[in-house]
């Protein structure tokens, strides 16, 4: 695996594979990794001749400077998993090289990056995008993959891509959880032994509900039936849990109003913040 820390011999090293017709997948990652990430890599092994995976803990998308500092960083461990599966190139810059000035632009999405997570992390999403737009000039991949637990973040980069002709073709790669359902996050590693086991109620309540709305109960009270659930766990709280339309984020009254609904939940567990998502279909 090559390893890069600095911009131009990355770019200079895929500029080369790209002119004897290597095709270029790109995982972005914030590193700490688990096995969702790995199955990113897997799925851009699987379809292009070099993945390049990155680790940059971004911290313009840090709108609490406690959470940017407690964020896992594992390096060392994330490099040798990388290996071991195969990834071609890790590029893990340091904030100076690609932050060398203050980042000033900001990116507005419309509705978006208004509700559930820009709602309550404003400014969150213009941080993504300006680093994902980084990471695809830097890159120039022919793929990029996302997991589906970031479906907001997803959409928002869908966008992005839309709107910047960036000449690269989005993968959103399904969701891996324990085997009690939590989704796997990076996050997960903040969690103490008891929190973990408390965890799961946001994949609970996300199962529960789409029961009860695939029967037609009415959202509302679906939304109280949750709020309930999530409630009744000692240390655990809800922000929100939403039900939107998968491609414009448009948050909805009833099932009936999309043809493909997405149910989304965030919440915290101590002071961790953890986010879930689940289909009707």
């Amino acid at each position: 695996m090559e390893i890069f820390t600095q911009i131009a011999p990355l770019k200079a090293f895929l500029q080369d594979l790209k002119c004897r017709g290597q095709s270029v997948g790109l995982v972005p990652t914030m590193g700490a990794l688990h096995a969702g990430h790995i199955s990113l890599i897997k799925a851009s092994k699987s379809a292009n001749n070099i993945t390049v995976g990155s680790i940059f803990v971004n911290p313009v998308q840090f709108n609490n400077e406690t959470d940017l500092e407690k964020y896992p960083r594992t390096l060392d461990k994330d490099m040798k998993l990388l290996q071991s599966v195969g990834c071609n190139v890790l590029f893990s810059p340091p904030n100076a090289e690609m932050y060398p000035i203050k980042a000033t632009v900001s990116m507005d999405f419309g509705v978006l990056d208004k509700v559930m997570e820009g709602k309550f992390r404003p400014g969150h999403f213009s941080g993504v995008a300006l680093v994902v737009s980084k990471l695809f000039n830097i890159i120039q991949p022919d793929h990029a993959y996302f997991g589906q637990k970031d479906w907001q973040q997803f959409a928002i980069i869908k966008k992005l891509t839309e709107e910047l002709n960036f000449s690269i073709t989005l993968h959103s790669v399904e969701t891996l959880r324990e085997s009690d359902g939590l989704a796997l996050s990076s996050r997960n590693l903040r969690l103490d032994e008891k929190q973990r086991v408390t965890a799961n109620i946001f994949y609970k309540s996300l199962v529960k509900a789409k029961t009860a709305l695939l029967e037609g109960k009415p959202l509302k009270e679906v939304k109280g039936m949750v709020a309930s659930m999530v409630q009744s766990v000692q240390n655990v709280r809800l922000e929100y849990f939403e039900l939107a339309d998968s491609k414009n984020l448009n948050l909805l009254e009833n099932v009936e109003q999309s043809s493909q609904p997405i149910m989304c939940i965030a919440g915290y567990v101590g002071d961790i913040r953890l986010i879930d998502n689940m289909f009707l279909d």
